[in-house]
């Protein structure tokens, strides 16, 4: 059993990654011209809504991992979260659009979990790209901070199997 300490380096570290994905959503959003929260009926569905919807997010994911390390693609989940709030309610509140409708809520729902998905695809890549492996690795050789330091030093504690 390990036990996880929570450091406020840790923590900053966590959320400066968290905005950072954050950031790279919204600059995708604001290059791409594709507003998530506004539907326009069939010409909703272009190629750029698809990557605004997609590729941003799974960008955000990687960057998320580089900047946090091991742990990362659960961090990742929260970067979409900040934008498509605040965007849903700017649009919702905003003057109403001259062409289109904002999206019902349960339908915004679906755009930002899938949203959050692919961000914590692109946190899974991230983190592979961090440690170089995936899969069952030895975690004495991953997760140095969380062990003893009797098995850091090599020292059998006499329960081997």
């Amino acid at each position: 059993m390990y036990k996880f300490k929570l450091s406020w380096s840790d923590a900053g570290i966590g959320v400066l990654a968290v905005l950072a994905g954050s950031l790279v959503i919204y600059l995708g959003d604001v290059l791409l011209g594709v507003n998530l929260e506004m539907y326009y009926g069939v010409a909703t569905f272009h190629p750029l809504w698809i990557v605004t919807l997609f590729f941003v997010p799974f960008l955000a994911g990687i960057v998320v991992s580089l900047i946090f390390g091991l742990g990362g693609k659960i961090l990742a989940h929260l970067a979409p979260l900040p934008v498509r709030i605040i965007s849903y309610y700017q649009v919702s509140n905003g003057p109403d659009p001259e062409f289109g409708v904002v999206l019902p809520m349960g339908y915004w729902l679906l755009i930002l979990i899938l949203a959050m998905e692919f961000a914590a695809i692109g946190g899974v890549v991230g983190e592979i790209l961090v440690k170089k492996t995936y899969g069952r690795t030895d975690k004495r050789l991953l997760h140095k901070r969380y062990q003893k330091a009797s098995e850091i030093s090599g020292q059998s504690s006499g329960k081997d199997v």
